[in-house]
């Protein structure tokens, strides 16, 4: 006011009374979406070095075909060098899983008080003397069996066509079938059709030389890893967050405790089949017992399917020496592998992870379809270890998802 008066403060009027303030004017939408692109243009900037999105610089074809171009060469590079180092990866896989299924033989010592470097001596010292008593006793008396196997095929051939078996196969398929076992016959017994089939001999001896080599690298490889695998176990927790380190380190000691059980327990299975065919063979005078032995362990410690592959070639081979002994060897195997499965298994396997037989089928089947014997081998484990991941990671995810 003029006559010097002071004018009502802003927060009250006329009288002195307070008054409410002025409550902002809202934003208009031009206001907010001016925010919102410099927003935007902030992030992008904060984001992408350029100011621009990473997909606004592909607006060249040239430049798109060109980071295709190199992306694809990267991927068949990576997939060279990986088929390259397969042969490698293979040891390396077949070393691990040879150190876990050491390692409960291990912490058996550990827990009787043996630390674990001599507890690592013991058992290696332990698998050299098996293995001298094999290459000294076994391998030779094996050697003459498997020549005296490919001697006597002639005879034995021979002793089956003379047979009821045989007579009663000519009377279904006819006389052709005495002109098909004269050619398999002359077949097998030529040298070169076997040199052919392996490959040559220079191909055998650089496929033993491998094979010799291999098995050095992998109980090299099996020594380390032994050796060092609670820190392995202990530096991979350390990609997990801090968070979840528990949980993850619980989970990895069961994962490998029950993979070392589980491998465990198919090389003790196996080498209960292996005694028990060589039992079979040598009571009802079957040839070749001991070879017979060590091909059941070959072949049973294949998951699931290996006793039942073993069952049908050792009944068939039998048949050729004697029809009434390869009925009472298939009959006997046969109830063994009842008892196996149903006694000497949930046993032995008390401490794996048990999966439905289903899965180990298809997982032995998958295995051994693109690594051979050793999928076969490691496609159990491997799938139980995703079950098992399954269960304690995903599925209580989704039921927390209500």
């Amino acid at each position: 006011m003029t006559d010097g008066t002071p004018s009502p403060a802003a927060g009250s009027d006329a009288a002195g009374a307070p008054v409410a303030a002025e409550a902002p004017a809202p934003a208009t939408p031009a206001a907010e979406s001016t925010d919102t692109g410099e927003v935007m243009v902030a992030a992008t900037r904060a984001s992408d070095r350029g100011g621009r999105p990473f997909w606004a610089h592909l607006d060249s074809p040239f430049t798109a075909g060109l980071l295709l171009t190199i992306g694809g060469l990267v991927a068949i590079l990576l997939g060279i060098a990986v088929t390259n180092i397969a042969t490698i990866l293979i040891y390396i896989a077949l070393a691990m899983f040879a150190a876990l299924g050491l390692d409960p033989v291990l912490r058996w010592f550990e827990r009787h008080n043996v630390k674990r470097p001599w507890a690592i001596t013991i058992v290696f010292l332990i698998l050299g003397v098996i293995a001298t008593g094999v290459i000294l006793l076994v391998v030779p008396t094996l050697i003459n069996q498997v020549s005296s196997f490919f001697t006597g095929i002639p005879s034995m051939i021979s002793d089956f066509q003379k047979s009821d078996v045989y007579a009663t196969l000519e009377g279904i398929f006819g006389t052709g079938l005495n002109t098909i076992t004269s050619e398999i016959q002359s077949f097998i017994t030529n040298p070169s059709n076997i040199a052919a089939i392996s490959g040559g001999l220079l191909k055998i001896g650089a496929g033993i030389a491998a094979a010799v080599s291999g098995g050095l690298i992998v109980v090299v490889l099996t020594l380390y890893f032994v050796a060092s695998l609670p820190a392995i176990k202990e530096s991979l927790m350390q990609f997990a967050p801090a968070r979840n380190r528990t949980k993850v380190r619980a989970m990895t000691n069961e994962i490998t405790e029950s993979v070392g059980s589980y491998l465990m327990g198919m090389v003790v299975l196996a080498f209960f089949n292996s005694i028990v065919a060589f039992l079979l063979h040598l009571v009802l005078g079957l040839p070749y017992p001991l070879l017979m032995g060590v091909l059941a362990f070959m072949i049973t410690i294949i998951p699931l399917v290996g006793p039942v592959l073993y069952w049908i070639t050792a009944s068939v081979i039998a048949l050729f020496t004697s029809p009434v002994s390869a009925l009472i060897f298939a009959i006997c195997y046969l109830i063994y592998i009842q008892i196996e499965a149903y006694v000497i298994t949930p046993k032995v396997m008390s401490k794996a992870i048990s999966i439905p037989g289903s899965l180990v089928v298809i997982g032995a089947l998958i295995g051994g379809t693109l690594l051979g014997l050793l999928g076969a081998l490691i496609a159990v484990p491997v799938t139980a270890s995703i079950l098992l991941i399954i269960k304690q990671v995903y599925i209580p995810r989704q039921d927390a998802k209500v």
